[in-house]
């Protein structure tokens, strides 16, 4: 019997939340940027009777994600994809957001969708912002959705100009990681795996708590306050969500974005949320 693999790509809080959650009885091939992070991750699954294999990955290098995925299909049956790699409006560049954020789960998608098993299943973790300044222009939305991996950054909307600011690219790329998720669903359908998104609004982890002591931390205050749930989220809620959109009560979703922002967006399109950088909260 072939062993299910489960991939998990940017094995920070989410990932490992979502591992724990599908990994039980599967290897979890754990793939980070950084040789430390990915084998500390190893060692707390590790120390919770999981079985894990590391590799170190460069998302936003083609080769790279095609060399992981190979690797991946010769250790089993992929059945399960996690991508939550990722970097923060405070922690990069325009460049950088944009190589990681955007093309990178653009290569995580083509070269999975071509090892996913059948029955597999995967999920990006994309963002609440990707709905925060959506949706653009048609002509916009379509490139992002269906332009070529190799050509995407050479779309004339992304260069560094155009865009004005790492908040800008974030959100932008996170709003093509959803469009990228819905036009991929297609091919991975026809190996008979299914690939969906999830949009967090903030949840606490690291990388949320990088921004929460940068230059928009009062602003994130203000939205804590101001939406529905009145709270950040936790990984684990996440992990839940996670496990819905990749086990069989979910075999009827693909290509969708499950927004779970607390009431964010809502709060924002009422307008009892501003994106002013100091936004007064509204009664």
């Amino acid at each position: 019997m072939s062993k299910e693999i489960v991939v998990v790509i940017g094995p920070g809080s989410i990932g490992l939340a979502i591992a724990r959650r599908v990994g039980t009885g599967r290897t979890v091939l754990l793939a980070a940027h950084s040789e430390k992070d990915v084998e500390n991750a190893a060692e707390q699954l590790n120390g919770d009777g999981y079985e894990t294999v590391t590799r170190v990955v460069d998302i936003s290098e083609r080769d790279a994600v095609e060399a992981l995925a190979d690797f991946a299909a010769g250790m089993g049956a992929v059945t399960h994809v996690v991508h939550a790699a990722g970097v923060s409006p405070t922690q990069a560049p325009i460049e950088r957001v944009l190589h990681v954020d955007l093309l990178g789960t653009a290569y995580v998608l083509d070269a999975f969708g071509r090892v996913i098993a059948p029955g597999g299943a995967g999920v990006v973790v994309a963002s609440m912002a990707g709905h925060r300044e959506s949706p653009y222009e048609r002509e916009i939305e379509d490139a992002l959705a269906t332009t070529p991996t190799d050509q995407l950054l050479d779309l004339p909307f992304l260069t560094p100009e155009k865009i004005g600011s790492t908040v800008h690219a974030y959100a932008l790329s996170k709003r093509a990681n959803s469009l990228r998720v819905l036009t991929a669903a297609h091919e991975w359908g026809r190996r008979g795996g299914r690939v969906n998104t999830i949009s967090p609004g903030v949840i606490i982890t690291p990388l949320a708590r990088d921004e929460l002591a940068g230059p928009r931390g009062a602003w994130f205050e203000t939205v804590r306050q101001t939406c529905a749930a009145k709270r950040f989220s936790t990984s684990d809620e996440v992990g839940d969500v996670a496990a819905f959109l990749l086990g069989p009560q979910a075999a009827f979703v693909t290509g969708a974005d499950l927004l779970m922002d607390g009431g964010v967006t809502s709060a924002l399109r009422t307008g009892a949320l501003s994106m002013s950088p100091a936004p007064t909260v509204q009664n």
